[in-house]
C-alpha cells in the first residue's frame, strides 16, 4: 500500500524556516533540563524503590503523608492496580529503607495486608555511574553510525546524519523534561529511557540511509539536475515507505503511552516523539546539512542545473 503516491512537495525550500526552528528547539533541549531540572528513576539516583499491594483500596494522599514523615523527598505513585504502590525512597545502603517503610505502614494500617512485589536498591555511587556510562552509551551510538553512513556513502553524509541524531535526541529530551515538569505524564529518566533513546538512535538513522540511497541512485539516474530538486524527488519517492514505517511504529507507541501504564510510559513517549522527529530530521535536517556543504563549502551550484564536471564529482562522492 502506498500513501501520497506520485507527490512533488517541495519539502527543501523551506528548509531554513525549518532549520531555525529546529535550532531553537535544540536550545530548549539543552536548557530544559538544567532550568526545569531531570527526574531521575532509582537507577540513576540511588535509593530504594518498593512496589506493594494492599489488601484493601488505600488512599494515596495518605499513603504520601504517612511516608513524608518518615521519609524526606520521597515519591508514592500508583502501579498496576488501585491498590497496588511503587514508593521511592532516597537513603544510603546503611539503612533499612524496605522495613522501615513497611513498619510505618504497618503501624498506620494495622488490620491491612501488605505484600513486596519488588525491591530495588542502588547506592549512589553506583547510580552516578550508571548515569555517565548512559551518556557514554548514547554518545558512542552516535559516532559508530556517522562513521557507517560516513563509510556506506561519504563523509559528507555521515556528519548531516549524526546532526540529525542529535536533533532528536535534543528535542526529545526537551519534550520529556517539559512534560514531566508540567504533570502531564509521570516521567523519569531510568535505564528503560536509555534504552528508548539508544532505539530512537537506530531508528532515526533508518529514514536518512533510505532517503541517502535514494539520492544517489537518482545523481546516476537524473544527470545534471540540480541538487534541491534531486533531494526533493528522492525524498517524494521514499516518502510513502516512511509514512506507512512510521505510522504504524508510532500508533503502537501512542496506544502504550495512553494505556501502557507507568511503567512502560517513560519508554514509549521517548519512542513516540523520536521516531516522530527521527523522520522530520531525516528531510529537514540531514538532507539540508548535505545541501547547505555542497552551497557553501564545495561553491556548488544546488538550485542551477550542473556542469559536467560538478556531476561527476557528485557521482564520486555518493560511490561506496
Amino acid at each position: 500500500m502506498q500513501f501520497l503516491h506520485g507527490t512533488k512537495i517541495d519539502f527543501l525550500g523551506k528548509r531554513k524556516t525549518f532549520i531555525y526552528l529546529s535550532l531553537i528547539l535544540n536550545v530548549v533541549g539543552i536548557l530544559a533540563p538544567f532550568v526545569l531540572g531531570l527526574r531521575f528513576g532509582i537507577d540513576f539516583e540511588g535509593g530504594t524503590e518498593i512496589a506493594l499491594q494492599f489488601s484493601e483500596k488505600i488512599n494515596t494522599a495518605e499513603i504520601r503523608d504517612v511516608i513524608d514523615k518518615q521519609f524526606e523527598g520521597a515519591e508514592i505513585k500508583s502501579y498496576g492496580k488501585e491498590n497496588q504502590f511503587l514508593i521511592r525512597v532516597v537513603t544510603n545502603l546503611s539503612k533499612d529503607a524496605t522495613s522501615q517503610v513497611i513498619q510505618t505502614l504497618k503501624d498506620k494500617y494495622p488490620t491491612e495486608v501488605i505484600t513486596i512485589l519488588k525491591v530495588d536498591t542502588i547506592g549512589p555511587k553506583v547510580g552516578n555511574e550508571l548515569r555517565t556510562k548512559a551518556l557514554i552509551a548514547v554518545l558512542l551510538a552516535i559516532i559508530a553510525i556517522m562513521l557507517y553512513i560516513a563509510f556506506r556513502f561519504e563523509f559528507t553524509y555521515g556528519v548531516g546524519a549524526a546532526i540529525a541524531i542529535v536533533h532528536d535526541v535534543l528535542v526529545t529530551l526537551a519534550l520529556v523534561t517539559v512534560f514531566s515538569k508540567l504533570g502531564i505524564l509521570n516521567l523519569e529518566v531510568n535505564q528503560s529511557m536509555i534504552a528508548a533513546f539508544l532505539t530512537v538512535v537506530g531508528f532515526s538513522v533508518n529514514d536518512t540511509v533510505i532517503i541517502f540511497d535514494r539520492i544517489r541512485e537518482n545523481i546516476e539516474r537524473h544527470k545534471g539536475m540540480n541538487m534541491i530538486k534531486l533531494m526533493n524527488i528522492s525524498i517524494n519517492e521514499t516518502l510513502s515507505r516512511t509514512i506507512n514505517t512510521v505510522l504504524t511504529v508510532v500508533m503502537v507507541l501512542f496506544i502504550i503511552t495512553l494505556f501502557g501504564g507507568e511503567v512502560l510510559q517513560g519508554f514509549s513517549f521517548t519512542m513516540l516523539v523520536g521516531i516522530i522527529t527521527g523522520a522530520y530530521s531525516s528531510i529537514y535536517i540531514a538532507s539540508a546539512f548535505v545541501i547547505w556543504y555542497l552551497q557553501h563549502v564545495k561553491k556548488v551550484d544546488v538550485e542551477g542545473d550542473f556542469t559536467r564536471q560538478n556531476n561527476t564529482e557528485l557521482l564520486k562522492a555518493s560511490k561506496v
